[in-house]
């Protein structure tokens, strides 16, 4: 038995999409998806996880991957940490051990 082509497989898959479109009750299977809101974080919130952690703002930054002004500003109430930073923070809040499972960031003694 032959194998399908490429060719063959997107045809076969599109036709059972146009298929799906046309008919009254769904053929295709559907998968529903419902994302979490980005939560938005206030200077002591940020601090506190921060705390948590048992980082310096530089450290911390680091983790984070954006600069020491950036956490300091955050911290300051000057700024907010948005989109990818928003949901490491709300990652760190989830599992507390997120650091040690991850450690982007080692104290390396000199």
């Amino acid at each position: 038995m032959r194998e399908k082509s490429v060719y063959e497989s997107i045809i076969q898959g599109l036709t059972e999409a146009v298929e799906d479109s046309v008919s009254e009750k769904p053929i295709l299977k559907r998968h529903k998806v419902e994302v979490e809101p980005v939560k938005v974080y206030n200077a002591e919130e940020v601090k506190q996880i921060r705390n948590a952690t048992g980082m310096s703002q530089r450290i911390f930054a680091g983790y984070l991957g954006v600069s020491d002004k950036t956490v300091e500003a955050w911290e300051a109430g000057t700024n907010r940490p948005s989109g990818a930073a928003c949901r490491i923070l709300r990652m760190m809040e989830m599992d507390k051990d997120l650091v040690r499972k991850y450690p982007f960031v080692t104290n390396v003694m000199a």
